[in-house]
């Protein structure tokens, strides 16, 4: 997915929101904010957003000297998504559709997205998860079903921390001997690292690997050769989030994309209203025209 004019305002709000937090002086943040103003107005715009999100973190992290900007706000929310775990457990076991059940909860955990805004609050998590049982899903969890049946060998693409732990809830009833969990090389955003895995007890229910990439979404020509080998051999790949769907919907692969659409570039692209739960192949989208909103 390439990027669009109105996906400039997000990459200078992710920059304030992460300079601010971790480089004190003013000075240091005036020099962040020139240098990436300076790199938006040359960017290449048929790269994907995360390209460039990447690219901003990776100067964030060298200027503050601050590896893990979000690592106090990843490890509570990897505990308050366990601390709902038993919970939505239960609500999966009670369900008459419990695959369904499972995904749409998948889908509301990636609600706990940094990237998108930093105002994600407990209250907000409840609502989503609440309103996912009953409110609209964009694809066909039937197809998906049918996929995973079929599937040899699935990839599971993760995104978020906190998030993670509603991903294992799909995973725990999938057949997980088939399962290889991946989630991101190094810490970028709130994004989920191999730490976070070991947090959230993913580790122990499948194996987890990285993809060896600092980027906020799944650039294939950025990640390493394992996980390159993983991703080619896997005949279904369950992926989650905007990020991995803005590097990854192009590709020519068996792909099944999980996600909230959290923007209105985004729900455009797709073809749904902002905030709706997607569930599919982008074949099953129909791509609408983006509109830059004032």
């Amino acid at each position: 997915m390439e990027t669009h004019f109105a996906c400039l305002p997000c990459f200078m709000k992710q920059t304030i929101d992460a300079a601010c937090m971790v480089i004190p002086e003013k000075k240091e943040q005036e020099k962040i904010f020139r240098q990436v103003l300076k790199a938006i107005s040359e960017m290449d715009f048929q790269q994907s957003p995360p390209e460039m999100a990447q690219y901003i973190h990776r100067e964030i992290q060298k200027i503050s000297g601050c590896h893990d900007p979000y690592k106090e706000l990843k490890t509570k929310y990897n505990q308050y998504a366990l601390d709902l775990y038993p919970a939505m457990k239960e609500k999966i076991l009670n369900s008459p559709n419990q695959f369904e059940t499972a995904v749409r909860l998948a889908i509301a955990g990636n609600i706990i997205d940094f990237g998108a805004s930093l105002v994600v609050d407990q209250a907000m998590i409840k609502q989503t998860i609440q309103s996912s049982f009953t409110g609209p899903l964009m694809g066909n969890t039937d197809n998906l079903f049918d996929a995973i049946s079929l599937a040899k060998k699935i990839l599971f693409l993760g995104d978020n921390t906190g998030e993670i732990v509603f991903d294992r809830l799909l995973i725990e009833i999938l057949p997980m001997d088939k399962v290889i969990y991946s989630v991101r090389g190094m810490p970028i955003l709130n994004d989920a690292t191999m730490e976070d895995a070991v947090q959230t007890g993913m580790t122990q229910k499948v194996k987890v690997i990285h993809n060896g990439s600092d980027a906020p979404g799944t650039i294939l020509k950025d990640c390493s050769k394992d996980f390159l080998k993983v991703f080619d051999e896997a005949d279904l790949v369950i992926s989650k989030g905007q990020g991995n769907f803005e590097t990854l919907s192009h590709v020519d692969k068996n792909i099944y994309f999980l996600l909230k659409a959290k923007c209105h570039v985004i729900a455009a692209h797709i073809g749904c209203n902002t905030g709706t739960s997607i569930a599919g192949r982008p074949s099953d989208f129909k791509k609408g025209p983006i509109k830059v909103q004032g």
